[in-house]
């Protein structure tokens, strides 16, 4: 399994980050799980992942402030952000800063592997 992509996945809900995991796992690729944005940034590991889920809100940092830090790093990393809450300037903001997907939660199993597979095809 170490030759397979690593996702990586910033979300503060510990169920849906598991939930998410596990999914990731069972298709064959690797998981790395972050509780925040700032757990994800000080990890030796963050640089491994292929592909990054992020929740756009969360305590301290969000993930629309973290996808900017990336942005800034010139750092490759194709991003699908999920949330629960509808806001169409952060949906735009996101899109338009090169995120690959933008998924409301509870979003389909099939949505998320659409843009999972959409964002390891670009990078």
């Amino acid at each position: 399994m170490s030759g397979m992509p690593t996702i990586a996945i910033v979300d503060d809900d510990d169920a849906l980050r598991t939930s998410l995991a596990d999914l990731i796992q069972a298709l064959g690729f690797r998981a790395l799980g972050f509780a925040s944005a700032e757990a994800f940034l000080s990890s030796s590991q963050a640089r491994d992942a292929a592909c990054l889920i992020l929740d756009v809100r969360m305590p301290g940092m969000s993930g629309l402030e973290l996808q900017r830090r990336i942005l800034a790093a010139s750092w490759q990393i194709p991003i699908i952000f999920i949330t629960s809450h509808v806001d169409d300037a952060a949906r735009a903001r996101a899109l338009n800063a090169g995120a690959v997907a933008f998924l409301y939660k509870p979003f389909r199993e099939e949505e998320l592997l659409v843009a999972i597979d959409a964002a390891l095809r670009d990078s």
